[in-house]
């Protein structure tokens, strides 16, 4: 899946209000402009994905079978 495959998903979806969703879109889009990038702009942007994905904080709690499924 690329990223407009993505994209199409996460509006198909209702999923642009899922902040997980989005940063694995932009996620996506980084690794398709891998070969574009020097490795100190891959690192620092792959950096600031991280750090925006760990300030969303426990946001499944509440929502889990949502997030991870029924099991």
């Amino acid at each position: 899946m690329d990223s407009r495959d993505l994209a199409r998903y996460i509006e198909a979806t209702d999923g642009i209000s899922k902040p997980w969703l989005l940063v694995q879109l932009r996620l996506k889009k980084l690794r398709e402009r891998r070969s574009e990038l020097s490795e100190s702009e891959y690192v620092r942007e792959l950096s600031a994905l991280h750090e925006e994905l760990m300030n969303l904080g426990e946001w499944w709690v509440g929502i889990e079978p949502e997030v991870f499924g029924d099991r």
